[in-house]
């Protein structure tokens, strides 16, 4: 089925190369050169994937990926320069689901969008009914809900991901390097992704954020989900 895909940067030659790539992978293409009018756009025609320039005229990518989140849970990805660190973890913290840096291969940027769109085109196929409970949370993994003590919460594609597999494995500690291959299907990356969602997620359903009860911290090896007792 095809995706159709809005792709927001203020550089025409980055758009043209950016859409050819894009449309040779199969998807349609949307051209933005704005914070604005790529916000009008996603409200009008909802598509299924932005990619998203962070230094955009007037709203910068930031600003337009935290609106977009207020609203929307379409996945972002971002394209950030080498020099960006700070900004690329910050547009992660607000929900970005993936990033690649300037100078970039348009070919790594294509598969990295059809990576993210089958990641979050999961719930489209109807799949096998599954719950998983941990006290007062429940992921309902068909419909890709999370419930906290009566109340839905607001996750990302990533997040709800990752706290699948974690409260699946419960009482298993995880690197960081195998919780992006075996979450994610990545086989490189910034080990930094996962420090910041597994922070967003703490800060979601851990009662104290800084003294996390559910995703612990296991020194010198990564994360683990320790069930309520």
């Amino acid at each position: 089925m095809t995706s159709r895909v809005l792709v927001v940067d203020d550089d025409l030659t980055v758009r043209d190369v950016v859409r050819r790539y894009l449309e040779r992978a199969g998807h349609q293409v949307a051209l933005a050169d704005n914070g604005e009018d790529a916000l009008a756009w996603v409200a009008r025609h909802e598509p299924d994937l932005v990619v998203l320039d962070l230094m955009l005229p007037g709203i910068d990518g930031l600003e337009v990926c935290r609106r977009l989140r207020a609203t929307s849970t379409v996945p972002v990805v971002m394209l950030t320069a080498l020099g960006e660190e700070e900004n690329r973890i910050a547009g992660l913290q607000l929900g970005a689901d993936d990033y690649v840096t300037k100078p970039f291969s348009p070919r790594e940027l294509a598969l990295r969008v059809s990576s993210v769109l089958r990641r979050s085109g999961a719930a489209a196929a109807p799949p096998v009914a599954k719950v998983l409970v941990d006290d007062d949370l429940r992921l309902d993994i068909a419909a890709r809900t999370a419930v906290l003590r009566g109340a839905e919460l607001s996750l990302t594609t990533r997040e709800f991901d990752l706290l699948v597999f974690l409260l699946s494995h419960p009482g298993e500690a995880f690197t960081r390097e195998q919780l992006l291959e075996r979450v994610w299907g990545w086989d490189f990356g910034d080990q930094s992704t996962v420090t910041v969602h597994v922070r967003r997620l703490r800060e979601k359903i851990e009662t104290t954020p800084a003294k996390p009860t559910r995703i612990s911290t296991v020194w010198g090896v990564g994360y683990r989900y320790d069930l309520g007792s």
